[in-house]
């Protein structure tokens, strides 16, 4: 079985909980976009579900699918979120925004009910950090924020290169709420809920990609077969 049919049964399974009615939080990247997809044709069979999406590359996906959208200026929460994860750690920590909708993610995911992480089982890891951080910031005053960050780590046990996230064409990368993206290679992150606060805390820095607290449940899928984790 290939990586993007596991990625589809981890997101068959995740539309079971999906509920006629519901308002939904729509994830970004390639396992989400499964879930998008067999979402759609739920919706095309009958089932009424509204959607907020995370990037403008999900809503391209859930107008083609037929999905009706809105924003959470127009509803203030919703039922569920089902989005995909770089990293998943055993307390259902995450490593988000590899593919840079970070804020958007944590947006929908902080003014949803509930998270479900779906994601194939290479991402279970048993701490976070050996996939890079990303952190969103403000092009204005980059490197005073870098060494600010540097200052983070430091205090929280970690270090590790910064790198500035760059795209296809060479440019640097540019998110879809107009910031830019250092990715940060720490290997392994000793304690993700207190760098988190200090990540946060920095004036330069928008959003990290440290997801601490929200995901509910993860389905992952593997060789052999779901793996349900629920966080305790």
């Amino acid at each position: 079985m290939t990586m993007d049919e596991l990625k589809r049964q981890a997101a068959a399974r995740a539309l079971e909980h999906v509920r006629d009615g519901m308002k939904l939080g729509l994830g970004t990247g390639s396992t989400a976009k499964h879930f998008v997809e067999l979402l759609g044709e739920r919706v095309r069979a009958g089932l009424d579900v509204i959607g907020v999406p995370t990037s403008e590359a999900t809503r391209d996906d859930a107008l083609r699918c037929g999905i009706r959208l809105t924003t959470l200026d127009d509803i203030d929460r919703l039922d569920l979120t089902v989005d995909g994860a770089d990293e998943i750690d055993p307390a259902l920590n995450l490593i988000k925004g590899g593919g840079g909708a970070l804020l958007r993610e944590k947006i929908v995911a902080t003014a949803s009910d509930r998270m479900i992480v779906i994601a194939d089982d290479s991402k279970w890891v048993e701490a976070l950090g050996r996939f890079p951080l990303p952190v969103e910031v403000v092009p204005f005053g980059l490197k005073a924020t870098q060494r600010a960050i540097a200052r983070a780590f430091a205090e929280s046990g970690v270090s590790g290169q910064m790198v500035l996230r760059k795209g296809k064409d060479g440019h640097v990368f540019v998110t879809d709420g107009g910031h830019w993206i250092v990715d940060a290679h720490l290997g392994r992150i000793i304690d993700a809920p207190r760098l988190a606060g200090l990540l946060a805390a920095i004036p330069g820095v928008v959003e990290h990609g440290l997801f601490i607290g929200l995901a509910g449940m993860a389905v992952l899928a593997g060789a052999d077969g779901i793996r349900v984790v629920e966080r305790r």
